[in-house]
């Protein structure tokens, strides 16, 4: 069984980079923090309990399932949003926040060790387009190429996290790779 010590370790270990995850999938800063808060006291109420070696796949699992939770509610506010608004004289603003879901990613202290700004300005831009096809890859696709290439999943983990089997998973990462790379080449950054 894990001590409180191990539980709050393992919790901070994760923070930031579930804290990323959520935002890149909800391209929303505080539902992000929301749904990172609530799978943490989940994990920590429902499971501190169990074995350290268990967290990460426990975790991922909530997190997995609290983001799915957000998209539900999400779509069921749009539909009624949608419904009521039929009613309603038509605004020309939708309220639609189009900012960068990774905008919070620090650049230049990730990559502090360059000091030459040219290569840092190209490292910056290049991350940038990287993003803007990540966003642009079906939710299914972005969902385990994140969990394989982000967050340093194995395929079985991932294949658990998304309730799928494992030649899903595989599937899922060989199209997002091939979308990303045909994407990136278009766009001239490949490194042939």
């Amino acid at each position: 069984m894990a001590s409180e010590k191990e539980l709050s370790d393992f919790l901070k270990s994760i923070e930031l980079k579930a804290f990323k995850r959520a935002a890149y999938a909800t391209r929303d800063d505080e539902a992000a923090l929301d749904i990172v808060q609530d799978s943490m006291m989940r994990l920590a109420q429902k499971y501190g309990d169990h074995p350290a070696q268990e967290f990460p796949m426990l975790f991922n699992r909530i997190l997995h399932n609290a983001t799915m939770d957000w998209f539900r509610r999400q779509k069921t506010q749009n539909n009624w949003l949608s419904f009521f608004s039929a009613f309603q004289s038509q605004d020309p603003e939708d309220g639609h926040d189009s900012s960068d879901p990774l905008e919070f990613i620090d650049v230049n202290h990730e990559f502090s060790f360059l000091h030459n700004a040219e290569k840092l300005l190209e490292r910056k831009e290049t991350l940038k387009i990287i993003e803007n096809e990540i966003e642009k890859l079906p939710t299914r696709q972005r969902e385990a190429f994140l969990m394989r290439y982000w967050d340093g999943l194995d395929i079985a983990e991932t294949a658990k996290i998304m309730g799928c089997s494992e030649g899903s998973v595989k599937t899922h990462c060989s199209r997002a790779a091939s979308a990303l790379a045909y994407a990136l080449k278009k766009q001239g950054l490949n490194r042939e």
